[in-house]
């Protein structure tokens, strides 16, 4: 059962990612401006803040089946609400509704994820998990620069919401998941502690770096390298495949504390140093750096979620890994919002500057932030 939700997270994350990558590009076709585009942006970003907690407490006490399938087919349809709209102020109202939806689904599937105990290997469990994260969007970015290319933007988001809603159909046979009584104390007990604060300060500078992708990357593919919207994504998705590469050479090595944090860190360097050095006038320099940029990603997506799974107990995680969903979301809006100005004022180069600067500094946070574990320790036995 627990494998079906791999076909759910490759479905959702191949149609979500590429709908929002093409997205500044089809709205500065609608005429729209780079501080718009980036409330709107910030729209998306702005749903996890308030729906994380509170999805995450109902994982934890009540039915996760019904959440993510009420989630999917909202997303479904909220892709064919972004195909209908025209103004930005009633496309930032849409976007939150992308942004609930998929907020639900990622606190949701995380949380199922969590709470499964059939794989004794962390590092195989999370390496395989991520994988499936992040196979989806390569997949996206060619299919839908080909849809978008022949087709159009609109007719991308008519089939994205069929293939989002068929993925409801991998839910059967979910929903005899056990679940608890948590108090609201227990939450407070378990965030406001020095190891689970200074995580989360880790986790918010890690996610505004990703407020560059949901505005500028496009864009400045196209104006850095004259690239179109097929060739933008087909660049994109080729050096995404270095997520999934390096979540899957992460799911064979054994658990080893130790050399999770050195490696998580490193990680972070390199998505830091790629992020920076990807801003050059040729497009094939800039796609080596790019390919180091995703595999300092694809580092780090497997080992903080293993993280956060021996940070809190099994039943409580839903709630406790909502907040730290929370943090990075408001990471992610603030990436957005400055960002986007930056870049649509002062040159679209700039954002990868600086979002790089603050990655490579985050590692060296990181020190503090991720103490040593010891391989005896277990502070959250979920896997």
């Amino acid at each position: 059962m627990i494998r079906r939700v791999h076909i759910i997270n490759f479905v959702r994350k191949l149609t979500l990612t590429t709908v929002l990558f093409l997205a500044p590009l089809h709205f500065l076709k609608l005429g729209f401006s780079g501080l718009e585009i980036g409330l709107i942006v910030s729209c998306f970003s702005f749903a996890p803040i308030v729906f994380s907690f509170p999805t995450g407490w109902m994982n934890d006490r009540l039915s996760m089946k019904k959440i993510i399938l009420t989630a999917l087919l909202a997303q479904g349809l909220s892709f064919i609400l972004v195909s209908l709209t025209r103004g930005a102020g009633l496309m930032a109202f849409v976007f939150l509704l992308v942004g609930i939806a998929n907020n639900a689904l990622d606190v949701s599937t995380n949380s199922l994820y969590y709470k499964d105990d059939t794989e004794p290997n962390p590092n195989c469990k999370y390496g395989v998990y991520n994988f499936w994260l992040a196979a989806g969007p390569p997949v996206g970015f060619v299919v839908g620069g080909l849809l978008t290319l022949y087709s159009g933007y609109r007719t991308l988001l008519a089939v994205f919401a069929v293939l989002v809603s068929l993925a409801a159909l991998a839910l059967r046979g979910f929903g005899r998941e056990k679940f608890s009584l948590v108090k609201m104390r227990e939450y407070r007990s378990n965030f406001f502690q020095k190891r689970t604060l200074a995580f989360s300060a880790f986790l918010f500078v890690l996610a505004v770096h990703w407020g560059v992708e949901g505005t500028v990357y496009g864009p400045f593919l196209r104006t850095r390298f004259g690239l179109n919207d097929f060739q933008g994504a087909l660049y994109m998705a080729l050096a995404y495949l270095g997520i999934p590469s390096m979540s899957l050479v992460l799911s064979r090595l054994p658990f080893d504390p130790a050399r999770n944090r050195r490696l998580l860190l490193l990680g972070m360097a390199f998505s830091g140093a790629g992020l920076l050095l990807m801003v050059q006038s040729d497009v094939r320099l800039s796609f080596v750096f790019r390919v180091v940029h995703e595999c300092g990603d694809g580092m780090m997506g497997a080992l903080v979620l293993l993280a956060i799974s021996r940070l809190f107990e099994k039943r409580t995680i839903g709630g406790s890994s909502g907040l730290l969903t929370t943090i990075q979301t408001a990471g992610l809006m603030t990436g957005a919002v400055t960002f986007s100005s930056i870049g649509f004022r002062s040159g679209l180069q700039y954002p990868f500057y600086i979002a790089g600067a603050l990655l490579l500094a985050n590692a060296i946070f990181g020190l503090y932030a991720l103490p040593p574990e010891r391989r005896s320790e277990n502070p959250a036995p979920l896997a």
